[in-house]
């Protein structure tokens, strides 16, 4: 294995561009959330273990998750969130050690998670790049593309622990600094 790099970041700072310039240079990254919300929809004991702690009207008639129910328990209540994260998280890591474990020697990994810290995936990286953007700005991102309100962006953020800036490389996704310049320094970096 090359190197496992977590690209980190709280909700709305911009992570997702940095991964899709990533794709766009032909690497794969791992986006642990778009997989847990996979998971949730498709493994049977998760969905089991999730309706004994929400009930059922965690999910859909369809059996898919119900997320704005789900996400009006947990954004509210820091140990419905606990919950969740506790019952989620060792399903997305035992996937993502199943995907590591395939990626050949000398192979650069990406992962994309905004929960660094709560979900474990800190200790599994090599490297982080941390992505950052102003509070005011990932609040505008987040009610334009999720069409919430102010006060749920921000319920979000708090939501999310910040992310220690020791150790880890930084991307700033401001909206006005470049960051395709500062990845591919990044990638100059890594010891492959």
């Amino acid at each position: 294995m090359g190197a496992v790099v977590a690209i980190v970041g709280g909700i709305g700072s911009g992570k997702s561009v940095v991964c899709r310039i990533l794709s766009r240079l032909g690497y794969e990254v791992y986006d642990c959330d778009s997989r847990a919300k996979i998971l949730m929809n498709t493994d049977e004991d998760l969905k089991r273990r999730l309706a004994d702690a929400f009930g059922p009207s965690v999910f859909l008639r369809d059996g898919t998750v119900n997320r704005p129910y789900l996400a009006a328990i947990v954004f509210n209540d820091a140990k419905a969130l606990a919950t969740l994260n506790n019952i989620v998280h060792g399903e997305v890591k035992a996937d993502l050690a199943r995907c590591i474990n395939n990626v050949p020697q000398d192979c650069l990994f990406f992962l994309e998670t905004a929960i660094p810290v709560e979900s474990g995936i800190d200790k599994i990286a090599d490297r982080m790049w941390l992505v950052t953007c102003p509070v005011e700005e990932r609040v505008k991102r987040i009610v334009a593309r999720n069409g919430v309100t102010e006060q749920h962006a921000r319920s979000r953020i708090n939501s999310q622990i910040e992310v220690n800036t020791d150790n880890v490389d930084i991307i700033v996704n401001d909206g006005l600094t470049p960051v395709l310049p500062r990845v591919l320094d990044l990638l100059d970096t890594i010891d492959k």
